[in-house]
């Protein structure tokens, strides 16, 4: 049952080595390790071919507190000789590959998209990650207005307003790391957020198109 796999790289946004989620400091392109159980009826000349789909289903969109979300398989470097399960009938193949996994840090400056605004604070997402930013951590000069539609945190002089699916950097300031999952503490009051606030605190629109095709992948 032993079967060998060569290193195929799997295209991903049609993006060189210098594009794409790589350039962003909080993806990172990792080698792992991962076990694929066949039933027999897998068996026959589309056998690799299963086993590499079913490393896609398998690990693609999952969660690890050691190494974050597994965005994408970019790179199966072998595919091991088959383990027969006694007195299953199933094999066993051990697989090694190389993914793009995200996993932000404390003290990283990152992109986030607002998805809920309230008197307590911001809730937002990097990525496929929540990330929430508490009232005592967003500037002071920044009040929360309820009768704003939609609500929102805003300057004295309106000059800057965070609002639902606004677009905003923000720096990590703790994590949670779950089992399956990671949430995250965020802050607006960074000394080089404050330094250069109306510039940097809403960003541009491709912070907002790397949110959508990030979650179109957990989607898929």
């Amino acid at each position: 049952m032993g079967t060998r796999g060569g290193c195929e790289s799997r295209p991903l946004f049609g993006a060189g080595p210098e594009t794409g989620l790589e350039k962003l400091l909080y993806f990172r392109s990792i080698s792992l390790e991962h076990e694929i159980l066949l039933h027999p009826r897998y068996f026959g000349p589309n056998l690799l071919n299963t086993v590499k789909q079913k490393l896609f289903t398998e690990v693609e969109g999952t969660c690890t507190g050691k190494y974050g979300f597994v965005i994408a398989v970019t790179t199966i470097d072998n595919i091991g000789a088959g383990v027969i399960q006694p007195g299953r009938g199933f094999v066993l193949y051990p697989v090694k590959y190389k993914a793009i996994v995200f996993r932000p840090f404390k003290g990283e400056v990152v992109d986030a998209v607002v998805t809920q605004v309230n008197k307590v604070g911001l809730f937002t997402e990097i990525g496929p990650m929540s990330c929430f930013i508490s009232r005592h951590s967003i500037p002071s000069e920044m009040e929360f207005d309820p009768n704003s539609n939609p609500p929102c945190y805003k300057t004295m002089d309106e000059d800057i307003v965070i609002q639902q699916d606004d677009e905003i950097r923000l720096k990590i300031v703790g994590t949670r790391v779950d089992k399956n999952d990671i949430f995250a503490i965020g802050s607006l009051m960074d000394d080089y957020l404050e330094s250069s606030f109306n510039k940097q605190l809403i960003a541009n629109g491709p912070i907002l198109d790397e949110h959508k095709m990030i979650n179109s992948l957990f989607a898929s």
